[in-house]
């Protein structure tokens, strides 16, 4: 049963509860099974990435450093979620207090503004080692690196908390369900019984800073692209393009979703095509993540068959 509080006659919602999930009997379990694939899945690709990273000495580039950071991000953004949503699909109780639902909001959206900074310093990293190689060392320096990645994590750490602090002062009754797979800001909001209006004003400067990281992306890539095509080497632009491609993946996949999802202003999309953006950049985008930066990635490739021989060669040895 949701716990409620008896405040001045009105009755105040301690708990939500996530309507969107069916029960075990109902079909639950063929959710659950391919989603806790797809998250054991995500871990141990993730894991794997920032391990080899930092174990080959080969990869201790800018370049896997801020792939490393990225791995290392999306295990916890994708835990942030996922296994609560799997705990929602074989329980009967699929309850959230206020304090979790505020805990889960302020950390999902947290790593995720993280994410999409580190996705614009690889942008960064790629524009100045393809249109400035001559300068690329002296320019991206470890130290560079590791501020832009205490700057990302600054970021997003700081941007939400305002709103998540205001939120937490707003009174919820009447309806606890929130429809939607995780809690987010526009389904938690509708439940909150008073003017909610001025959030707009938060989401107008969120939508700023997705905006600059996607102009500051896609600006770069569009010069890189025009720098690789004037490049006189067919396999000096084949390497080039291989590489960019995988960040352009990705980076369309992660800004893709989360423009649909929270550019859209006063447009209202059905419940079906909210969580359809939802399970895109929850669990779809964090699912193809390791695939195109393992499978597509040469480099990434050798070091992990470098890893795996030199584990088969030490367990030879100690037989």
């Amino acid at each position: 049963m949701t716990r409620l509080m008896i405040s001045e006659n009105q009755t105040m919602v301690t708990e939500f509860f996530f309507s969107m999930f069916p029960d075990l009997h109902e079909g639950g379990l063929l959710f659950f099974i391919p989603l806790l694939f797809i998250y054991g899945f995500i871990i141990t690709g993730n894991l794997m990435i920032f391990i080899v990273i930092q174990l080959d000495i080969a990869l201790h580039t800018p370049m896997y450093f801020f792939i490393s950071v990225l791995s290392f991000l999306e295990i916890w953004y994708t835990t942030t979620t996922i296994p609560k949503m799997l705990s929602n699909l074989v329980s009967e109780q699929k309850n959230i207090s206020l304090a979790g639902c505020l805990l889960q909001m302020y950390f999902f959206h947290s790593l995720g503004i993280t994410e999409g900074c580190v996705l614009t310093a690889m942008a960064i990293d790629r524009y100045i080692a393809i249109c400035n190689p001559l300068r690329y060392p002296t320019i991206m320096t470890p130290k560079l690196c590791i501020q832009l990645t205490a700057g990302s994590c600054f970021c997003g750490f700081l941007l939400v908390l305002p709103e998540i602090t205001w939120i937490a002062t707003f009174p919820f009754c009447g309806s606890n369900q929130i429809q939607q797979i995780f809690c987010d800001f526009t389904p938690v909001l509708r439940l909150a019984c008073t003017d909610t209006s001025l959030v707009i004003i938060v989401d107008a400067i969120h939508a700023v800073e997705i905006l600059a990281s996607f102009l500051v992306i896609a600006l770069s890539y569009i010069r890189i692209i025009v720098v690789i095509l004037r490049m006189p080497s067919v396999e000096g632009r084949h390497k080039a393009f291989s590489t960019c491609a995988a960040h352009l993946a990705v980076f369309l996949l992660f800004f893709g979703s989360v423009a649909v999802m929270y550019l859209r202003f006063s447009a209202i999309y059905s419940v079906f095509w909210d969580t359809a953006n939802a399970v895109t950049f929850i669990v779809l985008a964090p699912f193809l993540n390791p695939l195109i930066y393992s499978l597509r990635n040469k480099d990434m490739k050798d070091a992990i068959e470098r890893l795996f021989c030199s584990q088969k060669r030490a367990g030879g040895a100690r037989r």
